[in-house]
């Protein structure tokens, strides 16, 4: 019988002894923030890690130069233990994805060490692209998550928490094709494409009074025309459109896509409506693995917050969402900053290379090695897992088919963490 909590002192002796690479490579990864699709410094960083561990690796993989991937052990249940590495626009690292690189990295070379001892396999995959293009979604389009028995990572927070509450999300680009004319001399010969955005926009603010609780509509305007005496020809906007579930997601989209067709028919205006190649889905979350989870952080010292404390209508979106409905997953949040220092904001990115953020690293790297350790030696958890998964399995096939569009847009599709 294979000594679990044996393994686990050894993986998490391991981690400390990696503890000064590891955090090096998280304040390397935080201090050349990279955007979607174009993390190359930060894989470059990884895979490294990967090289000097003698482990293999497959740099570009499944379809994206930025995805890499590195599979070892030869036995029982395969377990994917992911890092995320892009950054935000304009503040960097304010999602903390240094973070979530490095217990990933770290997680995988303490399990990696156990060799012949290793309990089951791992798959650990470098995604891309999740704070826009749902890089996740489309590995999963070339195989990246099949045949897997678990998938789990950790996400930066202001506090610990067993789960992440996420709804569905998808993105859509609307640009309104007009003609431009002299806006005082000669108004009637041209068709302002901004009314027909402005049209759109109180359409979708008119929509808001009659959504659920749990749907958000959101958007901003990229481009508005050149000069208030030339009336614009060109205008274009961004939306996110939020739902609790996939079901929910494609009613809501139609109605939105109603209030941009309305704008061109009010303006006579044409209009190009483009959604996200990848809509981000809601997280079905492993309770047996989130127990799990908890349990382990909670031996290093860790306080989980409430989940029944949390602020109603706090939620986000993930394309770990998408992976979770293909396979038992985890996805909880580690406390890597004060409570009140809430993501997506300067100073998270502040705290997520703090002596707060560098704990957050060692601790969750610990915490997912472990968590693998106990699904990978405990065959009553791997049954309650895969009971639970397939208790909402019909459903989950059909939020999964309905999470990817080959015609969408690929470029777009993002995350608006929490």
């Amino acid at each position: 019988m294979t000594d679990a909590a044996a393994l686990k002192r050894e993986v998490c002796n391991a981690i400390d002894a990696m503890s000064g690479e590891l955090l090096a490579i998280s304040h390397e990864i935080h201090a050349k923030p990279e955007l979607a699709f174009h993390e190359h410094e930060a894989v470059r960083i990884l895979t490294a890690a990967l090289d000097r561990a003698d482990l293999p690796v497959t740099r570009g993989a499944f379809g994206l130069p930025t995805a890499y991937a590195s599979s070892f052990g030869n036995k029982g249940a395969e377990v994917a233990i992911l890092s995320e590495y892009d950054a935000l626009p304009g503040i960097g690292h304010a999602c903390g994805h240094n973070i979530i690189a490095t217990t990933g990295l770290g997680a995988a070379l303490a399990l990696a060490k156990l060799g012949g001892r290793l309990p089951g396999r791992v798959r650990y995959l470098g995604t891309p692209a999740e704070e826009q293009g749902g890089g996740k979604e489309l590995m999963a389009q070339e195989g990246a998550f099949d045949r897997l028995d678990a998938a789990m990572m950790v996400h930066p927070a202001g506090v610990d928490l067993v789960t992440m509450p996420c709804i569905c999300v998808s993105e859509v680009a609307v640009t309104y094709h007009g003609r431009s004319a002299h806006a005082s001399a000669m108004p009637h010969m041209g068709l302002n494409a901004l009314d027909a955005l402005i049209t759109a926009y109180q359409a979708i603010a008119q929509l808001r009074q009659h959504i659920r609780p749990t749907e958000r509509i959101h958007g901003i305007i990229k481009k508005g025309g050149m000069a208030p005496n030339i009336v614009p020809d060109e205008t274009m906007a961004l939306f996110y459109v939020r739902a609790a579930n996939a079901e929910d997601l494609a009613p809501l989209k139609k109605r939105v896509q109603a209030c941009f067709e309305a704008g061109a028919l009010a303006s006579g205006c044409t209009a190009e409506i483009k959604w996200a190649k990848a809509d981000y889905l809601d997280l079905k979350t492993s309770m047996p693995l989130a127990n799990a989870y908890e349990a382990n952080a909670k031996s290093l010292g860790r306080d989980f917050f409430p989940l029944s404390k949390m602020p109603a209508g706090s939620s986000g979106s993930t394309d770990m969402g998408n992976i979770s409905h293909r396979v038992p997953s985890i996805h909880p949040m580690i406390a890597s900053a004060p409570p009140h220092v809430v993501i997506h904001n300067p100073e998270f990115a502040r705290w997520a290379a703090s002596d707060l953020g560098d704990k957050a690293c060692i601790d969750g790297a610990k915490a997912l090695a472990m968590t693998a350790i106990d699904f990978m030696t405990d065959e009553g958890m791997r049954a309650q897992a895969k009971a639970d998964f397939a208790a909402t399995a019909e459903a989950s096939a059909r939020s999964v088919a309905a999470a990817y569009d080959p015609n969408g847009l690929a470029h777009i599709g993002g995350c608006g963490c929490a």
